[in-house]
């Protein structure tokens, strides 16, 4: 993995779990690259996604954003249009961008669209879906309220979702942030993930944690010590 990515594990003990404040504190210390890292979290859950009962997904604004400037698209015509423009959307159109992405543009990290405008975003299914980027309204990106999707997706919102296995990955943000923001963050995202618990899900929910840059190595962390500032 090259010798920075072997400086940065020596930084951790493998056979430890560590508590939440050393181990984002330690996560920034842990970058191997030269550009800024992403922070990415990864966990089990106790849930078997194969029952739709048991799917655990939603979205948090994270208080201190991802550090990362979100390029919006919003499907939208008529007076809302002035509404995404001022909310500060990067694209919007109707018809024509639905065109447009039809034909393989997709410069964008998000979209947004009205609900009247979902029958023609519906046929970019194939297109949107695979990038997990369609508009959906249990995430707020369906929705007349143009101004707080836009504002949110802007101000660094992230979805989590299980995966078939029951994991989670989710980004909460860089590792320029430092130990203290990147904590404030997880926090925020786990308390949306603890709420989001299924009522048929038994056993232990948080089963565990770890955090990791983009390029480095994980540091577990103690899922005990969180299952209990969550109870």
């Amino acid at each position: 993995m090259g010798k920075k990515y072997d400086a940065a594990k020596a930084k951790i003990d493998s056979a430890k779990t560590y508590e939440l404040n050393e181990g984002f504190n330690l996560v920034p210390e842990t970058k191997c690259a030269k550009f800024d890292e992403t922070v990415e979290v990864s966990g089990r859950l106790g849930v078997d996604p194969k029952h739709p009962e048991q799917m655990v997904r939603g979205t948090v604004v994270l208080p201190h954003g991802i550090g990362k400037t979100v390029r919006v698209l919003v499907f939208v015509k008529g007076e809302k249009e002035m509404e995404a423009k001022d909310a500060g959307a990067d694209f919007i159109g109707a018809e024509d961008m639905i065109e447009k992405v039809s034909k393989g543009w997709l410069d964008f990290d998000a979209i947004v669209a009205t609900p009247d405008m979902m029958g023609a975003v519906g046929k970019l299914g194939k297109v949107l879906g695979p990038r997990g980027l369609m508009p959906n309204p249990k995430l707020g990106t369906v929705t007349f309220d143009v101004k707080k999707a836009v504002s949110d997706l802007k101000a660094g919102k992230v979805e989590f979702r299980v995966d078939k296995q029951g994991n989670i990955h989710v980004p909460v943000g860089k590792a320029s942030f430092g130990g203290e923001k990147l904590r404030e963050n997880f926090m925020t995202l786990m308390d949306a993930i603890v709420k989001a618990k299924p009522a048929s899900s038994k056993g232990t929910y948080v089963r565990s944690l770890f955090v990791s840059t983009t390029m480095g190595p994980s540091i577990r962390l103690d899922a005990v010590e969180i299952r209990n500032m969550f109870k």
